[in-house]
């Protein structure tokens, strides 16, 4: 077998064997097929794409690259939940413990932000003495203690995938739904859930910018799921607005415990429950109407936050900075912005007010890049409200008063206001399961 060979067929549309799919993800991770040729090959499958059943192979192979999870020692349905990414997601740190608090388990892997889009694991690690970097065992004892764990993923899971997307990333081939989709369910399969919720954001914000992109990406990874053995199921959720008001990783901690405590705003309170049902249902617990009223009394009753407590408590956390604000880490400089016209917010440019979080402080521009935990963005008008001239519209949080003299800018280009009130779209704006696609 010759890569030169796998590399001509995909040119001229043919589909590849399972065996060929192998060969290739094994050779390349191994270093034994150069960067050259597998840059080729994925400029292949951009221009000619990849049937189902290649996909499922692809997925599969970069899944068993590395290391693969076992949660079989842990109890039940073990259940996940994957964003593709967005501007104030902090639903992670809210869904999970509202599943754990319904009888779901929630052993679960996030990764860190990188350009706009936030990270679960940097917001957890803004509680101080909060672990992420836990041993199999303690992750297990974790899990078996508060109901849910969220740690960060393992250097060993899925480095084919890791080492393909950096080429990816250099070559132009990040947007084929087939290697989307092979990539964000490689690393899920292989951290061992049983079931997986995808969150496909789509906006202005997220990484899917169309609607009819988000359901073709969910679509496929759906199918792949269910091929591959795993019960999945996709919403499509709005992300041409910022979720909730809080950006940055300390706010947003505070955010998802004013949710917890049932005080958070209505859009991100929303989508959580829709969320937790979702996966509720997903582990067996009931129709996602009956999971839905479960997971809304987890935030009424205060059982879920006691879970998110509990976890952060277990990975060593202080669970009093989830009480005092003070406690957690705080930016050197804030400054208030107000409105300086009158009229309504028509439109924000998500992805912009992301990338003023990143210059305020709030994320990475590379990999390596430091982050100040108490920088961000509270957000105190949004898409639909209306604004007066000298009202506030917005908190900026940084280090200095150069890096919110940049982001001040960025904010700022980021809105419209115009005379007239937008249509706002609908949080949750599909559902796509091995039965088709539900919109709303």
């Amino acid at each position: 077998m010759r890569m030169y060979d796998l590399i001509q067929k995909k040119k001229l549309g043919e589909p590849l064997r399972e065996g060929e799919i192998s060969y290739l993800v094994e050779g390349f991770t191994a270093g034994e097929i150069p960067d050259y040729q597998m840059a080729a090959f994925l400029m292949a499958v951009c221009l000619r794409g990849m049937t189902l059943e290649e996909t499922a192979a692809l997925t599969m192979a970069m899944a068993h690259s590395g290391e693969m999870v076992d949660l079989s020692p842990l109890p039940g349905v073990k259940v996940d939940k994957h964003s593709t990414g967005g501007v104030g997601d902090k639903t992670t740190l809210i869904v999970a413990p509202m599943v754990a608090a319904c009888g779901g388990v929630v052993a679960k892997m996030s990764g860190r932000g990188l350009g706009h889009t936030g990270g679960t694991v940097d917001k957890l690690e803004s509680i101080p003495g909060t672990r992420t970097s836990l041993s199999r065992e303690e992750f297990f004892q974790v899990v078996r203690t508060a109901g849910l764990a969220v740690v960060g993923q393992s250097g060993n899971l899925a480095p084919a995938d890791k080492k393909i997307y950096a080429l990816r990333d250099v070559t132009a081939t990040v947007d084929s739904i087939p290697l989307i989709a092979s990539s964000i369910l490689s690393k899920k399969i292989a951290a061992g859930a049983d079931a997986i919720l995808l969150d496909v954001k789509t906006g202005s914000g997220a990484f899917m910018k169309t609607l009819d992109g988000s359901l073709e990406l969910s679509r496929e990874m759906v199918q792949i799921g269910e091929q591959v053995g795993r019960r999945t199921v996709a919403l499509v959720t709005q992300m041409d607005i910022p979720l909730g008001q809080a950006v940055g990783n300390a706010l947003e901690v505070m955010e998802a415990v004013e949710t917890l405590r049932g005080k958070g705003p209505r859009d991100l309170t929303q989508v959580c429950v829709r969320l937790a049902a979702e996966m509720l249902a997903l582990a067996g617990k009931g129709t996602v109407e009956e999971c839905a009223a479960m997971a809304g009394a987890s935030l009424a009753d205060g059982t879920a936050l006691e879970r998110f407590q509990g976890m952060v408590k277990a990975q060593g956390g202080d669970p009093s900075a989830l009480e005092d604000w003070s406690l957690l880490p705080k930016a050197a400089v804030c400054r208030e912005l107000v409105a300086r016209q009158d009229g309504y917010l028509c439109h924000m440019d998500t992805e912009k007010v992301g990338i003023a979080s990143v210059v305020l402080g709030a994320g990475r521009e590379t990999k390596d890049s430091p982050i100040d935990p108490g920088a961000g963005i509270w957000l105190l008008k949004k898409t639909g409200d209306q604004v007066r001239a000298g009202e506030p519209i917005a908190r900026l949080y940084g280090g200095d008063d150069r890096r919110l003299d940049e982001g001040e800018a960025l904010y700022r280009e980021a809105l419209q206001i115009g005379t007239e009130p937008p249509v706002l779209p609908p949080l949750v704006m599909a559902r796509v399961s091995r039965k088709g696609i539900e919109r709303f």
